[in-house]
């Protein structure tokens, strides 16, 4: 008997237009589709031509209108300020479309871009929302940014208004945005004409004259806007995502097979109902913020959770239960890093006996490989399954996943499962010649791509083709290496740049790494390749320990290191460890392997815009210093 994932899989890649089309149809068009996919100018793919919708009207609209008037749609839970809010649909409704109003007033109309700089606050959301009804196109970029990488997104996006904040929090810390902001736009070739600036009793921001209006103001002195109806393929907005040039890509999302993708996945990939409490703790300035804090769970009729604190500090490695358990929340979604940072400082999980999760049901990661430890470690705590999933922010959700709705297959550590319903994934070599099962390989995917991933980068055709679509003819190239088992699991192993060569040896990394999460005193770890005359490169460790650790670091890192031989073999040449206190991440939670490497290999580097913690380089450095890395002469 043919189970209902296989059904599903192979209807969504033989009959694309019928599958997206029925998916369609939970949804409210203003125009419906004269075509479901246009491949008439491949490789740019367009979905749902011809049809016009509103994002916005979808996501809060149809829901009053249809019954979710007094449901909970938003929850802001903010630890670092003490504050919580709570909106139904009719009241995060009105309030959206009191924004639209007054952004109409400053003359934002459809088409034009709005660069929205702010914290984790509900006005964030409200101002992407309030775009998407005016049929504006938004760019988020995350708060507290430097002011030159905001400067960057100014001259590409050229928005006509910018909405920010006076500051963020970090935990103890305020980040003051308007210096950074009034600098960026000092700095930038376009100026925007307006800006709106939420005012944060944390800090103050001083107001431009003729520049500046104040959020509350601009409120109180607008009208209510009603959703303007857009195309289908109008894009919603633009995300940037860091580019190998040091000029960022901005990734482009449409509205209609966004919003189709987005509502299906909440079905067959996170088994979310309409009415449940949903949470993704991430920010609204990466694309789980766009995804899953704001557009997907609204699209379902869901109740969203906005979350202004970080899973250890806020006050404890109990935050994110407390939140769980007080909201009845049924679905987590989040980093590996994050419970990495919760393992380490409550490895027994002793916090989680102060709180009920009674609801909790499921728990999602992504943003990064999940090692297995970390997999166990949850699975073993929380008594719910542990989904690890693979997606990227140029496919706006999920590839890989458990599908939770569809069919729940047992899980291998390692590996995200199987490619989502709509998704061709397949592996190959440099010469795009299929690769077997279990060999690694560039992991691509099948052209078209589904509906909710980038058509193309924003005002960048010939890039869009350059980066993604030239290299591997008829693919999506994912930059990933992996391989695909036997039984249709796939292993997404590393980055292809992070794939290593050791004498003529292509190795992983991340094989090396879960080796040396498996180390029961190592609560986090990465493996980079480092320059080595001899054999072209050598993988070099990085580990963080788990508190109150007894044995002695070199004890530590000697263990490791026969453990990675053990397990892979002598071809890893696998000799050294350093001991960190922490590893450089992005906001996101990524391990910044890839400035660690220009350290240890003595060469130039800019300081990473997403850096979530300048002052650890020098950490860094310091720790190689003492195996002999990150040395001049």
């Amino acid at each position: 008997m043919t189970k209902r994932y296989d059904q599903e899989h192979a209807r969504s890649l033989a009959d694309p237009e019928g599958y997206w089309g029925e998916a369609a149809r939970d949804l409210h068009w203003t125009k419906p589709w004269d075509k479901v996919l246009d491949a008439s100018k491949a490789p740019f793919y367009r979905w749902f031509v011809g049809a016009q919708t509103n994002t916005c009207y979808n996501a809060l609209d149809r829901h009053v209108e249809g019954g979710r008037a007094d449901q909970l749609a938003l929850i802001y839970d903010s630890p670092v300020t003490n504050k919580k809010a709570t909106y139904t649909y009719r009241q995060l409704r009105d309030a959206v479309a009191l924004f639209a109003g007054a952004m109409a007033k400053e003359g934002v109309g459809k088409g034009d871009r709005v660069i929205i700089y702010m914290p984790m606050v509900p006005e964030a959301a409200i101002a992407m929302l309030a775009s998407a009804r005016l049929g504006a196109i938004h760019s988020v970029v995350f708060g507290g940014f430097a002011a030159n990488e905001l400067a960057t997104r100014l001259n590409d996006a050229k928005p006509k208004l910018i909405v920010s904040a006076s500051c963020g929090i970090e935990v103890n810390k305020v980040i003051p945005y308007k210096p950074l902001l009034d600098a960026a736009i000092a700095m930038a070739e376009h100026k925007p004409s307006r800006c709106i600036i939420l005012a944060r009793p944390e800090a103050k921001a001083d107001l431009v004259a003729g520049r500046d209006l104040d959020w509350a103001a601009a409120v109180q002195a607008a009208s209510p806007h009603a959703c303007v109806p857009v195309a289908a393929t109008d894009p919603l907005y633009i995300l940037y995502t860091s580019g190998t040039t040091g000029q960022p890509k901005g990734v482009v999302r449409d509205n209609g097979g966004h919003m189709v993708a987005l509502k299906k996945s909440m079905t067959t990939v996170y088994d979310i109902k309409p009415g449940e409490v949903f949470w993704a703790a991430s920010d609204v300035g990466w694309v789980v913020g766009h995804s899953y804090i704001v557009y997907a769970p609204l699209l379902q009729g869901c109740t969203t959770v906005l979350y202004e604190g970080k899973p250890v500090g806020t006050p404890d490695a109990g935050a994110f239960w407390r939140v769980i358990s007080e909201y009845k929340v049924v679905s987590l979604f989040t980093a590996p890093t994050a419970f990495r940072a919760i393992k380490r400082d409550d490895p027994n999980g002793e916090f989680l006996k102060k709180y009920d999760l009674k609801h909790f049901r499921i728990l999602f990661l992504a943003g990064e490989r999940c090692d297995p430890d970390t997999l166990h470690w949850a699975e073993q705590i929380l008594k719910v399954p542990v989904i690890d999933h693979w997606w990227q922010t140029e496919t706006g959700w999920p590839i890989c996943a458990n599908p939770m709705g569809l069919e729940r297959f047992p899980v291998k550590a390692g590996s995200p499962t199987k490619a989502v319903p709509g998704w061709d994934v397949q592996t190959v070599d440099e010469s795009c010649k299929p690769v077997k099962a279990g060999q690694v390989g560039n992991l691509v995917i099948k052209l078209p791509l589904p509906p909710g991933s980038l058509p193309t980068l924003w005002n960048a055709d010939a890039r869009f083709t350059s980066s993604y679509l030239e290299e591997f003819p008829g693919y999506y190239k994912t930059g990933d290496a992996g391989y695909i088992d036997e039984d249709g699991y796939v292993y997404v192993m590393s980055r292809t740049d992070d794939i290593i060569n050791v004498a003529g040896h292509r190795l992983s990394t991340g094989a090396m790494e879960e080796v040396l999460a498996n180390h029961p005193d190592v609560a986090e770890c990465a493996v980079i390749g480092v320059a080595d005359t001899m054999k072209g490169q050598l993988p070099l460790g990085f580990l963080v320990l788990k508190a109150g650790v007894k044995k002695t670091e070199a004890e530590i890192v000697k263990e490791v290191v026969g453990m990675v031989r053990d397990r892979i073999g002598p071809v890893a040449a696998f000799k050294t460890a350093v001991v960190v206190k922490r590893l450089p991440k992005t906001r996101s939670g990524k391990i910044l392997r890839g400035t660690m490497q220009k350290i240890a290999d003595v060469q130039d580097y800019k300081m990473p815009a997403t850096i979530d913690d300048p002052a650890i380089l020098p950490e860094i450095e310091q720790a190689l210093t003492t195996v002999g890395y990150a040395k001049k002469g």
